[in-house]
């Protein structure tokens, strides 16, 4: 399974980003192996940050993003392209990765 993480960093002892749209970046793993990180193109400027990150993350084939918070219009385009989220609080991106195995 593919799992987007957003990230305050580029590696997996970073922590979870706190915003999902806003996020600096999104490390991509595939069966728990990091496979990419994405800078987050959408992390500064106007409306629409969430829509945007979940078009990159559906071209990615991701089918599970994990971040600290999640806006309404955000988890409308995940639901709309049938991806799975979750929130987490407080955790790196290790610790987030153990918690869905």
């Amino acid at each position: 399974m593919k799992v987007a993480i957003s990230s305050n960093g580029k590696d997996i002892d970073s922590m979870v980003s706190g915003s999902s749209g806003r996020a600096p970046y999104y490390l991509i793993f595939e069966n728990g192996k990091l496979i990419k990180t994405l800078k987050n193109p959408f992390r500064f400027g106007g409306g629409g940050a969430g829509f945007g990150v979940v078009e990159v993350l559906s071209d990615e084939k991701v089918e599970l993003v994990i971040s600290g918070k999640f806006g309404e219009n955000m988890i409308g385009a995940l639901e709309s392209k049938e991806m799975k989220y979750k929130e987490v609080s407080d955790l790196s991106i290790k610790e987030a990765l153990k918690d869905i195995k």
